[in-house]
């Protein structure tokens, strides 16, 4: 036989396609939600840290940075990076700001010198509009708008700092290295660094920390991470912090791959249940075109040129919801931006990411070739008679070479998902746990049609034929299965991950939780601190503990600059962390392993470590931990390993050692103070007035950052989430509509033989209602573990969902359901028997 040329038969599938679209549109609305999700996701992602990357010098304050904490760096430290090029110091520290109509409010001051900064500019608002400003005259400070806002103060205004009062030059517009300098506790302030001395707020052993960026001369032979690799090999063991431009904000870059690998997968999950549907959508476009099918091939067609014609029809609509759904994902970051770009770290500019974009359509065209591909291939390879006995006889299994080119093209699909991922291991875990989901809910599928079979026939008519249309020839009931558990799962789903983050500060604050905390108190007035809470809150309860930073140099025989990469969960390593020292156990922890030291104890170093910061690093009770304090390496051996209840929010730290290793070392005490709300601003004046150094925390604020987080990724899960929904509703859509024509050929056989309209209506009431109640316990465990796994393994939070929502939710979920599933039904109760008979 001649094969037909390819042009002929592109002509063919354009004119059945011109009058038969309308079946293709479940095809095209699964494929643009899942591919606009998939390419908004990686659009937005890679729009921020694309900025973070490109503006890395002007984050960062220059080329590089070395940061120490609680010293300066020394004379021949300095003139180590004199040598490098260009310097600029700064001071950074928690102080506590006064003046204007408003109570005391903490702030981050930062002292700054004359040839700061080195990159980007430091703007401030003014009436006009914004304009350039030079670094704060002497006895001047620059403010941010919150704090402005907050004391009731504007330019000319006196705010004071420590033992000193400043004029306001100006309200900040921009400080150019605000996201580099990490997370803060409260606005910014600028003062000269020469001015900073007169402040009393830098004593020996409080919290501050400095930062030298180096501007390196144009066209250096050295580049940045190389020679910042060098500064950490050579003084890491001196306390030096040092990071290049390509890390300006590592916890914000961190954050937002994190956050934007797990919505994409969530993208790629909407887009495999997309394919479903697309799968249920051509098995349903295909049935309502086998007369088409069956007269090409009466008239000559090779099973190759049906598969050719529809597989050109399938591919033209694809290509176009492919075409929109990358449209719409390419301009949806721009919208996102407009609504929430305040609260993101920098304000990316509208561009076309390729990288994203690209991967969204090779996903999307290959998740539409894996569920079309068997359908095509099948209508194809059928005899013209077996495709009208089609509503009558099951369908055969499909041929090996068929099931292997779907196979190598999911094996495509996968390996891109993992191989473009930042955690290829995470990234398989998660489409691992789906496609588990997936062949459970198949396997419920087929268990359902073998308990319909074999079930006892019920006396009511009604229940019958509800029954026998679960396990009849021609049955949806897999697909039904699978759309209906999908979208009840993703309720759950929904709800659980909701109610859990809603419940992490509400659930996880103990009835009787501190209301502020106090930094920078002298270690030698413990006894004065108590005296000056209590006499301005009578009844106060204060609890203090010595304060001082430290950074983890060695763990067993691994030194950490020898380190390439930081291990995902060795997070402690990250910079400094706090530590204290205590004789006895401090409240909130318990033993797991090993004891706790005497209290007259004076010989080694001994290191009692947090028990799960000792899982993440391999460490047991015996091993060595090494931590810089000040500048001093301290290798100590761990002496025990402690569960800390962090829920108290009391004062505890990872590291505590004995008096004997650090009582000697300059450092402050830091307390936690419990009083009624109403005494907090007396409290607060009071501690300033005797400790004018001393930071006095909100723990009310702190928990008002921590919410206004917590809803934020709660919004961006559920939106992520919210368009998989969508997809498992058009999924289900598609399930309904596969199985319309032969539901037809039933209602008007039933109709003939004198079945009404509410009968046949109460046989689908009934039938979707025994697969949803048979489902809800499916969809219950499988959202509940979907929705723990992301909670506790993604998020670390506590898993506390709301129980009585998540069922009502699950509930909502089956009426919908059920109400999608009737409505899809209906236009089988108006199909004429003369119509409907001659379609068969």
């Amino acid at each position: 036989m001649t094969p037909v040329p390819l042009p002929t038969l592109w002509r063919i599938a354009r004119r059945d396609l011109s009058a038969s679209f309308r079946g293709l549109r479940l095809l095209f609305l699964c494929l643009f939600l899942g591919v606009a999700a998939l390419a908004a996701i990686g659009s937005l992602t890679a729009a921020i840290t694309g900025e973070l990357t490109r503006k890395g010098r002007e984050l960062l304050g220059g080329d590089i940075e070395i940061a120490l904490t609680q010293r300066s760096a020394t004379a021949p430290e300095k003139l180590r990076m004199a040598e490098l090029g260009p310097v600029s110091e700064t001071v950074r520290l928690r102080a506590m700001a006064r003046g204007g109509s408003g109570p005391p409010m903490l702030a981050e001051l930062k002292a700054v010198d004359d040839v700061y900064p080195l990159y980007g500019s430091l703007t401030v608002q003014t009436p006009s509009g914004v304009r350039p400003a030079p670094r704060p005259g002497p006895g001047e400070v620059l403010v941010e708008s919150g704090l402005a806002e907050r004391l009731g103060v504007g330019r000319g205004s006196i705010v004071g700092f420590g033992r000193t009062e400043f004029r306001v030059a100006g309200v900040l517009d921009n400080e150019p290295d605000r996201v580099g300098e990490g997370f803060s506790l409260g606005p910014a302030a600028l003062i000269r660094l020469e001015d900073l001395p007169a402040t009393g707020l830098i004593q020996p052993g409080s919290l501050f920390q400095t930062k030298y960026r180096v501007k390196l001369p144009e066209g250096s032979a050295r580049a940045p991470d190389r020679l910042a690799e060098s500064l950490r090999r050579e003084f890491g063991e001196s306390g030096w912090q040092v990071r290049d431009h390509s890390r300006a904000a590592p916890g914000a870059s961190r954050f937002f791959e994190r956050m934007g690998q797990f919505l994409s997968l969530i993208g790629l999950a909407a887009l495999v249940i997309a394919g479903i549907g697309v799968s249920n959508g051509v098995s349903g476009y295909l049935s309502a075109r086998r007369g088409s099918i069956a007269t090409l091939k009466v008239l000559g067609a090779s099973g190759r040129d049906i598969t050719t014609v529809y597989l050109l029809q399938v591919g033209a609509v694809a290509m176009v919801a492919v075409l929109a759904g990358l449209a719409a994902g390419a301009g949806a970051p721009s919208l996102i931006l407009t609504l929430i770009g305040d609260r993101l770290p920098v304000r990316p500019e509208f561009a076309l990411h390729a990288a994203p974009l690209t991967l969204a359509a090779a996903q999307g065209l290959l998740i539409a070739f894996i569920f079309t591909w068997l359908p095509l291939a099948r209508a194809g390879s059928t005899p013209p008679a077996a495709i009208w006995r089609a509503s009558l006889e099951p369908q055969g299994r499909p041929a090996l070479r068929d099931g292997g080119i779907v196979a190598a093209a999911a094996s495509l699909s996968i390996g891109l998902a993992v191989l473009t991922s930042v955690e290829p291991l995470y990234s398989a875990g998660i489409l691992a746990a789906a496609a588990g989901g997936l062949v459970l809910l198949l396997g419920v599928g087929a268990g359902v049609k073998v308990l319909a079979r074999r079930a006892p026939r019920p006396a009511s008519p009604l229940l019958r034929l509800a029954l026998a249309n679960l396990h009849r020839p021609g049955s949806q009931t897999p697909a039904l299965v699978i759309a209906m558990g999908l979208s009840l799962t993703l309720f759950v789903l929904i709800a659980a991950i909701q109610t859990s983050l809603d419940a992490e500060i509400a659930r996880s604050v103990p009835a009787r939780a501190p209301a502020q905390f106090v930094l920078d108190i002298p270690s030698a007035s413990a006894e004065t601190f108590r005296k000056v809470v209590t006499d301005a809150a009578p009844g106060a309860e204060v609890d203090l503990a010595p304060a001082l930073r430290g950074m983890i140099t060695a763990y067993g025989d691994q030194k950490v600059r020898d380190l390439k990469v930081i291990p995902r969960n060795a997070w402690v390593l990250r910079g400094e962390r706090g530590v204290t020292y205590a004789a006895e156990l401090p409240a909130g922890s318990r033993i797991m392993a090993g004891e706790w030291w005497p209290k007259d104890y004076e010989g080694p170093p001994l290191v009692s470590l947090d028990d799960e910061v000792a899982a993440d690093l391999g460490l047991g009770v015996g091993d060595r931990l090494t931590v810089s304090v000040l500048g001093r390496e301290i290798p100590a051996r761990i002496a025990s390993l402690r569960r800390i209840d962090w829920d108290t929010m009391g004062f505890n730290y990872l590291m505590v050692f004995p008096p004997s290793t650090l009582a000697g070392a300059p450092h402050t005490l830091a307390g936690a103070v419990s009083l009624p709300p109403e005494r907090e601003t007396a409290a607060a004046r009071a501690i300033l007035g005797t400790f004018p150094g001393a930071s006095v925390i909100s723990v009310r604020e702190i928990l008002g950052q921590a919410r206004t987080l917590l809803d934020q990724m709660a919004l961006a899960v559920l939106a992520a989430a919210s368009v998989t929904l969508l997809a498992g509703m058009a999924v289900l859509t598609g399930a309904v509509a596969a199985a319309r024509q032969s539901r037809t050929y039933d209602a008007v056989v039933l109709k003939t033989l004198g079945a009404t309209r509410g009968q046949l209506l109460g046989v689908q009431a009934l039938e979707y209602g025994l697969l949803g109640l048979l489902l809800g316990g499916v969809a219950l465990a499988m959202g509940l573990g979907g929705a723990w796994w992301i909670i506790v393994q993604v998020f670390e939070f506590t898993w506390a969902p709301d129980w009585g929502r998540v069922l009502g939710t699950l509930g909502a979920g089956l009426a919908v359901t059920l109400v999608l599933s009737l409505a899809g039904a209906l236009p089988i109760l108006s199909a004429r028997p003369a119509s409907a008979l001659r379609s068969v």
